[in-house]
């Protein structure tokens, strides 16, 4: 066929062609469809959502159903807020803390309160003032009043919040705890293990004393069979947690 008789028969052509659908990887898109749906997607599509994704990871390409070869996947429900283990750039501070509630606090964190309480505070404790957790001590005598994440005692938590210059009108929040934790954590010697003055041992047979959840070198609690109390991990997971804060 020679050149001219191919170009004429193109030419002839290309009216057919350009009344067809526009070429789209998206079936039943409209002609201008973007390869990726406009919707913007988001990383994080709750508040709690996990580093590593679960069974309601969210698609990173969401787009309305027939648009995309990335069928959107269904919302995930809120969740509360659970306790993460800080990364590895966290601070020491904060990587203690997270051994410390792992040996004190119960699956709410923040919001734990002693389950021996029989009248447990009337809303969440990260919900709650100082001064309301002061009332609530006052009104339920006669039980144990330990709350939080770091599971404060009455008289541990107002020396705390005294010495930090916190008033009854204070929130007990997240940044609350943890800001009374620090202060338990210099007592225990933070500084001295910090500055290569104390061994780390003995930080950790302080920090036992403090938190009678965590075992000392003995492998029991500071203050076993008192008041039912007990090491809830054992003094070589203890360590092992340790040494990556402080291997030497």
């Amino acid at each position: 066929m020679s050149f001219v008789l191919r170009a004429a028969l193109f030419c002839a052509l290309m009216p057919m062609t350009a009344t067809a659908q526009q070429g789209s990887l998206f079936v039943h898109a409209p002609a201008s469809a973007p390869l990726i749906a406009a919707k913007p997607a988001a990383f994080i599509a709750t508040e709690a959502a996990p580093l590593v994704g679960g069974a309601g990871r969210a698609s990173l390409f969401a787009g309305q159903s027939g648009t995309s070869f990335f069928a959107p996947l269904p919302d995930r429900p809120r969740s509360i807020r659970l306790p993460v283990a800080p990364g590895p750039y966290a601070s020491d501070a904060d990587r203690i803390r997270h051994v410390i509630a792992s040996a004190e606090a119960s699956k709410h964190g923040y919001d734990s309160v002693q389950h021996g309480a029989r009248r447990k505070p009337a809303r969440a404790p990260t919900q709650m003032t100082l001064g309301e957790i002061y009332d609530w001590i006052a009104a339920t005598p006669g039980q144990p009043h330990a709350i939080g994440r770091y599971q404060f005692i009455p008289k541990t938590l107002k020396r705390l919040a005294k010495r930090a210059g916190m008033g009854r009108n204070t929130p007990f929040s997240p940044q609350t705890q943890d800001q009374l934790a620090d202060i338990l954590l210099e007592e225990a010697g933070l500084s001295a293990i910090r500055a290569g003055k104390m061994s780390r041992r003995d930080f950790m047979n302080n920090l036992a004393k403090i938190w009678a959840g965590l075992p000392n070198s003995s492998g029991r609690s500071h203050y076993h069979g008192y008041a039912g109390n007990k090491a809830s991990i054992s003094w070589a997971k203890f360590e092992t947690e340790m040494k990556k804060i402080f291997p030497s």
